[in-house]
């Protein structure tokens, strides 16, 4: 069992809710009304850390929660991201100040409130020094807009640069049983500062949810399309994999995904974990992990069964693998 954890000096429960599904990236989102009823939902089940962004749905995501949510914005704490955003309907990083600045203006009208909780910078942009945006993101705490400053997809020696600027109060990450890249510093470096490492893809992008066994089942702008893990003779290899974990979450008595999310709890009582879905059975399911109990055993043979030596692929394309600058085995 996992009681509160701390994430910018807030209590929060330990499972999260990424909302990028909601809007983007994995084909066909669920129609407004959908959307809203899983996002009441999230709130009556116990859900008090939503997570969006700029760029998801290229603003849409938080049109979406600003307009559910606005009547109960004190019930839960609000993580957006500034960085990365979409230009002539593509995606582009930019972490120039006089970006983020327009970014967190029009996120705060997008989300009707007065106040982000965490914002992150949701990609480092190599053409800017660190401290130049996180210097800038600075400036949106000082001016009552933002309360705590967050960072994702980012290096352990990066973290340190920016908090040198201004405190980093969370790094958000992808970390699960298949991505271990936190583990080569940036899980040491969050402890090391005092914040929070925040999981991302807690669940493998579905994958370990036991979800996906054909692609040729997923819409056609789904982003797993493109990701190596899911093709050819990586996507059959982790399929092996994958029967075998969902035997061991049996043995658990658990759903494969409550194992792939208690794993990632596990770990350090500084790590949360924002799962996302479109499935209000999902939905419940992932925030009853908190009140499991899995024994060590099933998490150490879950850890030797599904790992970066075990899973076949990189988890980018090679051209997405360059725009980020965590760790790399």
């Amino acid at each position: 069992m996992f009681a509160a954890r701390t994430l910018a000096n807030t209590a929060i429960n330990p499972i999260g809710l990424g909302c990028m599904n909601l809007s983007h990236a994995y084909g066909t989102p669920p129609s407004t009304q959908d959307a809203q009823t899983l996002l009441f939902k999230a709130l009556d089940l116990g859900y008090n850390h939503l997570d969006t962004a700029t760029l998801y749905g290229f603003g849409t995501n938080e049109i979406l929660i600003g307009n559910t949510l606005n009547g109960q914005r004190q019930q839960f704490f609000l993580a957006s991201k500034c960085g990365m955003g979409g230009v002539d309907g593509k995606r582009v990083i930019d972490g120039h100040p006089n970006t983020l600045r327009r970014q967190i203006d029009e996120s705060l009208k997008r989300l009707q409130t007065d106040v982000i909780d965490l914002y992150y910078l949701h990609r480092f942009d190599k053409n800017i020094p660190i401290e130049e945006s996180v210097g800038e993101m600075s400036r949106m705490v000082e001016a009552g807009k933002v309360r705590y400053l967050g960072l994702s997809e980012i290096s352990a020696a990066t973290l340190k640069k920016a908090h040198a600027t201004h405190p980093i109060a969370a790094v958000q990450n992808e970390y699960s049983l298949w991505t271990r890249n936190p583990e080569l510093g940036t899980i040491a470096a969050c402890k090391d500062i005092g914040a929070t490492l925040v999981a991302f893809s807690p669940v493998a992008r579905g994958f370990l949810g036991n979800t996906v066994h054909d692609t040729a089942s997923l819409p056609e702008k789904d982003i797993r399309l493109g990701m190596p893990r899911f093709q050819g003779e990586h996507f059959q290899h982790n399929l092996g994999l994958l029967q075998q974990f969902v035997a061991l979450a049996d043995q658990a008595g658990c759903t494969p995904a409550q194992l792939a999310l208690y794993w990632v709890l596990a770990q350090a009582e500084h790590i949360v974990a924002i799962p996302g879905t479109t499935k209000l059975q999902h939905l419940s399911d992932n925030i009853a992990v908190s009140e499991l109990n899995i024994a060590t055993d099933i998490l150490t043979q879950a850890g030797e069964l599904i790992n970066q030596h075990s899973v076949s692929g990189p988890r980018y394309p090679a051209a997405t693998q360059l725009e980020i600058d965590t760790e790399e085995f």
